[in-house]
């Protein structure tokens, strides 16, 4: 929950504080889907793999100087998946990025991010967990650092809305739960662009 916050007053900067000094912000939801190895780690025995599944999410991007600019996003598993069978997950994957972002004409732009963020698998349980100031969930939580790098193609059907193909690859440090620390997210994002070269 904590993470949520944090990411809400993100998200909160971007909107309210950042067009002071923003020269374009874009705000985007989307879906797509995950790609990553799925051989089983013989040392470890881990054969659970990240692939698969329908990832929604949001987020944003505010341009600051010329092209540059800082960008936040979260997507997550729409449905929950199982783990050896047994145990319902669904991971989450929120980050910060640095944005270079430039328009090649009217209607087709560009942009390249690379950041840092966290993955967040939630393992849900049959009960509920509280703690001491009343905050109950149903469910435990896995988080591991993580890098990403990716990309979108803009394309703009109409004055300032956009559709974006767009790719991440996260490197999730330490992902024991998982086969691999590497995943791709591949998608398409539906946004709207405030500000900029129309």
């Amino acid at each position: 929950m904590r993470k949520l916050m944090v990411v809400g007053s993100m998200w909160s900067m971007l909107t309210f504080i950042a067009p002071l000094y923003a020269q374009q912000i874009d705000v985007a939801f989307g879906g797509g889907s995950i790609a990553a190895p799925t051989t089983a780690n013989s040392f470890s025995g881990v054969t659970e793999s990240l692939s698969g599944g329908t990832y929604v999410g949001f987020g944003g991007d505010v341009l600051i100087k010329r092209n540059l600019g800082v960008a936040a996003e979260v997507f997550w598993r729409g449905s929950q998946a199982s783990y050896g069978g047994l145990i319902p997950y669904r991971p989450l994957f929120w980050d910060f990025n640095g944005v270079y972002a430039t328009r090649f004409s009217k209607r087709v732009g560009a942009e390249v991010v690379a950041g840092i963020g966290a993955e967040s698998v939630r393992f849900y349980q049959g009960t509920y967990n509280c703690d001491y100031y009343g905050n109950c969930s149903n469910y435990v939580s896995s988080n591991h650092f993580m890098g990403d790098f990716g990309g979108g193609l803009k394309i703009y059907a109409y004055k300032s809305i956009f559709v974006r193909p767009e790719v991440r690859l996260y490197l999730v440090h330490n992902n024991v739960e998982f086969v691999s620390s590497r995943a791709v997210r591949y998608g398409v994002s539906i946004g709207y662009t405030f500000g900029g070269t129309k």
